[in-house]
């Protein structure tokens, strides 16, 4: 009878034991997030499971992304000490001086030829058809004087060809001739290489700033005055001009430096560089959906301007995107 009660005792702890335990175990929460919509959304039980991921709320907002680029000081203008009609102009590429040495001389050659040459041919032509239809002379006298004529003319035609392979030789290094002709003295232009994808972008007339190596403590403000009318088809690079106040003569042709300027992208949605994720070519990010729901969202983004980047469609103003957390959500959605 001992050993019953004391059994009995000992099986009724076991049996109170099990309970409790079978107690606690029906008590466990299940904490795994439900995957549903092939992986597009991603629901945890729990809104305290969500705090780990950090958010932000986005909007339409004005982008201004800021470029750099490796300058030189193509060419100063200075006043000729010796009153010529002209300005000289310094070029730090020798053949560039070249082309616009010769350019001058074209020009003066041409006006020659227009104001004074062919004027004295057509009088002399003239006066030569009055005189044989007096009989004063003879049909050579005429052909002679026609072939003058022509002579002037094709020499016109040659010049204004010399003059068109000058021009294009200073419009491939980020000149026009005509600018340079009426630029004023204490004049420096700065020529620097920008993307092809910046060309929209920028806008002639707009400010910038530029450093150089010889005055690594100045800043000196320039203004965009030309992107070129060609691409280099090898680097996808264009030549843009930028003309500065050069008076003092401390900038000269042949220095090095750097052009600064602000490119506006418009107000467009953007999102933290790290909100985004990309998947076989396509790119997405998650969207907050109550308080503990995120939406996996495709969206078209377009350039990255510092840490945010533009999505052009996918998300709308007031939407809220995962910024920390994104490479869990991502393997939960992606199941990887």
């Amino acid at each position: 009878m001992k050993n019953l009660l004391k059994y009995g005792w000992l099986f009724g702890i076991i049996l109170f034991s099990c309970e409790k335990k079978a107690e606690k175990a029906e008590k466990v929460e299940n904490i795994e997030p439900t995957i549903t919509e092939n992986g597009a959304k991603i629901e945890f039980p729990k809104a305290e499971s969500v705090k780990f991921f950090q958010t932000e709320t986005i909007g339409s907002s004005s982008l201004t992304a800021d470029i750099t680029a490796p300058a030189t000081v193509s060419a100063t203008v200075v006043r000729s000490n010796e009153g010529a009609s002209q300005n000289i102009v310094l070029f730090q590429n020798p053949d560039l001086a070249g082309s616009y040495t010769q350019l001058i001389q074209h020009l003066i050659t041409i006006n020659q030829i227009q104001n004074v040459n062919i004027k004295q041919r057509k009088i002399e032509l003239s006066r030569v058809q009055d005189l044989q239809q007096h009989g004063a002379a003879t049909g050579k006298d005429l052909l002679d004087a026609q072939t003058a004529m022509s002579m002037e003319q094709t020499n016109l035609s040659n010049e204004r060809a010399a003059l068109i392979e000058h021009e294009t030789k200073l419009k491939e290094g980020g000149f026009q001739a005509d600018l340079l002709r009426k630029a004023k003295a204490g004049t420096a232009y700065i020529t620097c290489d920008i993307p092809e994808n910046a060309i929209s972008k920028i806008k002639n007339g707009s400010q910038c700033t530029v450093q150089f190596t010889a005055f690594p403590n100045d800043k000196f403000t320039g203004i965009i005055d030309n992107v070129a009318d060609m691409v280099d088809p090898t680097t996808r690079m264009v030549k843009l001009r930028v003309s500065m106040n050069n008076a003092d003569g401390k900038l000269k042709a042949g220095m090095f430096g750097t052009v600064g300027f602000g490119v506006s992208e418009g107000k467009n949605i953007s999102v933290n560089k790290d909100a985004l994720i990309t998947i076989q070519g396509k790119s997405y990010v998650f969207v907050k959906n109550g308080a503990n729901c995120f939406q996996r969202k495709e969206v078209n983004i377009g350039d990255q301007v510092g840490d945010r980047i533009i999505v052009f469609s996918g998300l709308d103003n007031g939407d809220s995107v995962a910024i920390k957390g994104v490479m869990q959500l991502k393997g939960l959605s992606f199941g990887y």
